[in-house]
Order: structure tokens, then sequence, then C-alpha cells
């Protein structure tokens, strides 16, 4: 007798099944429709995470120079100015001091000036 792939492709197929769980329609309960949404997930949620470093980046960005507004000085001219005084701050850490520290902000903001 020879042995069948019963056990494995019933393993593979609740795989999938468990992770399209909760998708609309057949989506969710036939194995082949779900198969393919399975691998659209997977390519959506690998552009996402992607984007989510962009996205990030950008909101950095857009709080530095909120921060800067009042200060009187562009963001560019101010990121110029960190690299001209080796100031090593990325903008992960500045935004956070922008908006959780205005005061040593400032500071940054007139060792540069």
């Amino acid at each position: 007798m020879r042995a069948k792939t019963g056990t494995v492709r019933r393993q593979g197929h609740k795989k999938v099944l468990n992770r399209t769980k909760g998708m609309r329609m057949s989506k969710g309960r036939l194995f082949r429709i779900s198969k393919e949404a399975d691998l659209h997930a997977g390519q959506y949620s690998y552009i996402g995470r992607k984007l989510k470093k962009r996205n990030f980046r950008k909101l950095w960005i857009q709080r530095i120079n909120a921060a800067l507004n009042p200060l009187n000085l562009k963001y560019s001219v101010f990121i110029k100015k960190l690299s001209d005084n080796k100031i090593e701050l990325n903008r992960k850490i500045l935004a956070d001091i922008a908006v959780h520290d205005q005061e040593g902000f400032k500071k940054i903001v007139n060792k540069l000036k």
C-alpha cells in the first residue's frame, strides 16, 4: 500500500485556513480561494512594513518642523546645522524631544545658532 498525502495535506490546508480565518465570504472557508487571499495578504503586509518606516520618518520631520516654526528656523537649515556641528541625533529622537521636552529642544536650537 502506498503512502498518501492525507495528514500532510490536511495540516497545510489548516494552516492556510487559520491565517484567513475572519475573512469575508468564501475567502475564510474554501481552501483554493483562501490560499489566493493568503498570498495577497502576505504581499500587502510586506509592503505595509516598508510603508511604515516611510510614514514614521515623514511624521518625525513634520513634528520637528512644527517645533522649529516658532523659533524662526527652517527644517532644512536645522538639519544642515546639526551635521555641521557634528550633533548626531536622529530624526526619531529629535521629534521625541520636540514633543515631550520643548525646553530641551530650544537648548539644542540655541546651541546651533
